[in-house]
């Protein structure tokens, strides 16, 4: 049985040392263990690795002896999952499909490690892709009237299949506080540029005007503040005066599928950490 810990507490001297201990009281054999300690804030994030002969490790016993011996004395937000069980993973396009065929084409062949229950969108274009990858594609149409309602039937499917985390895979629509409440620091988003700069809705014509010499794509969790939630990947690639908007565009696409494929593959890890709207990534 392989386990992974996530940990996160006030820095004090020993975390390391009791946790290690504790995991090897308890028979487990560590494989991977890193740490940072934000010195501003003062605060530890751990992340660890272990094996586990799969019939010495009674979990829940575990999880009530991790939390008395270790949580509550160091004051830790701590979380712990296991390697067999997939996160459940929903994606919520509109009707730009190079992100989609990136994700479920990593997803056919394995590389990305999760379960995706379904497909939902605003509008009916692409669910011949989600019939091309036999995953279930739901249809629900967003207006200024209906927005609540296609919010609610969201929510039911979401519940329904226990779904962990959600990717906008380029959803034009902005996600309401609702849902953000419903799914902290679980919603990735892709930004079209790279954040803080040249937001908005028309990014690359705001950088061929300002002629600059990178562009860039920015994969986040959403927030209340509209593309200004905790980031987890960027990346950019040179332009030069010979390009044009649609040289920019085009550019761009690709950056955004790798952008967000990379955050993804770190959240469904659990190599992600959010404190303070910063985001702590493990190697």
């Amino acid at each position: 049985m392989k386990t992974t810990i996530l940990i996160h507490c006030p820095d004090q001297s020993g975390i390391i040392s009791a946790v290690t201990g504790f995991i090897h009281a308890k028979g487990g054999n560590i494989i991977y263990l890193d740490q940072h300690v934000d010195k501003t804030a003062d605060v530890f994030f751990m992340r660890l690795e272990s094996d586990f002969d799969d019939n010495s490790l009674n979990l829940e016993r575990f999880k009530e002896e991790f939390k008395s011996s270790l949580a509550n004395p160091y004051q830790m937000e701590w979380s712990l999952h296991l390697d067999s069980i997939l996160p459940k993973m929903a994606i919520f396009v509109s009707k730009y499909n190079h992100c989609l065929y990136d994700l479920l084409s990593r997803y056919h062949s394995e590389e990305l490690r999760a379960e995706i229950p379904f497909i939902i969108s605003n509008h009916k274009d692409l669910g011949y892709i989600a019939e091309q990858f036999n995953i279930p594609f739901y249809h629900i149409p967003v207006t200024k009237d209906t927005k609540k309602e296609a919010e609610k039937r969201q929510l039911e499917l979401l519940k329904e299949h226990n779904v962990d985390f959600i990717v906008l895979a380029r959803y034009m629509q902005i996600v309401s506080s609702r849902l953000i409440s419903e799914f902290p620091n679980k919603i990735i988003n892709i930004h079209h540029s790279f954040l803080p700069a040249f937001a908005g809705a028309k990014p690359y014509h705001a950088a061929f005007d300002r002629g600059v010499k990178i562009i860039g794509a920015t994969s986040h969790y959403v927030t209340e503040e509209l593309d200004a939630g905790p980031i987890i990947e960027q990346d950019v690639t040179t332009v030069t005066h010979t390009h044009t908007i649609k040289d920019f565009i085009t550019k761009g696409r690709d950056l955004e599928k790798i952008v967000l494929s990379r955050a993804v593959k770190l959240h469904v890890k659990r190599k992600t950490m959010v404190y303070n709207n910063k985001t702590v990534i493990f190697s």
